[in-house]
């Protein structure tokens, strides 16, 4: 008797832990190889940034920070109905309560908008995501450890900082354009 118990168990078990909803980490890992899909992951050791000249608020907005996950799709003329089916699973994805919207702008054809996923207190990832049908969409996740928006604000001013090279960008770039 005991034995059925823990296999009805283990089996319950095994059907909460796989969680077959789409989330936004599914939809970077399931596509991060794609031929219309440029991926990036971006960690804070590649700012190259001189520590001594940020300020306290910068330095803790730095600590907060733990990386930065981009995909984008590059639109063109043979892939449009593919554009839209991943625009769809993104927005999707994106309307789960989970993604609490802060910003939303633009129209049906371009928009973009700011999302996070935690408390105002303790964000755990914001969401920038921005899509215009003639050049396709990207979304960038910035994950860290009890963010909070002046920490996301702060990263910014972090950003202009930054020695980036900005070759490793340039995918991007061009997709933005």
């Amino acid at each position: 008797m005991k034995s059925i118990y823990l296999v009805l168990i283990a089996v319950c078990s095994l059907f909460v832990s796989c969680n077959s909803e789409p989330t936004l980490q599914k939809f970077f890992v399931e596509n991060q190889e794609k031929k219309d899909f440029i991926a990036l992951d971006i960690s804070p050791t590649i700012l190259n940034i001189d520590k001594a000249s940020l300020t306290g608020e910068q330095k803790k907005a730095l600590e907060s920070f733990d990386k930065m996950n981009v995909i984008a799709f590059k639109a063109n003329d043979k892939n449009k109905a593919e554009y839209e089916v991943e625009k769809a699973k993104l927005n999707t994805i994106l309307k789960d309560e989970k993604y609490q919207e802060l910003i939303k702008v633009g129209s049906g054809s371009q928009g973009a908008s700011v999302s996070f996923v935690g408390t105002e207190d303790n964000i755990e990832e914001f969401i920038f995501y921005a899509n215009k049908k003639e050049n396709g969409f990207a979304v960038v996740r910035v994950l860290g450890d009890k963010m909070n928006p002046n920490d996301v604000m702060n990263m910014m001013s972090v950003l202009q900082k930054a020695n980036l090279d900005l070759e490793q960008l340039k995918p991007l770039q061009d997709i933005m354009k």
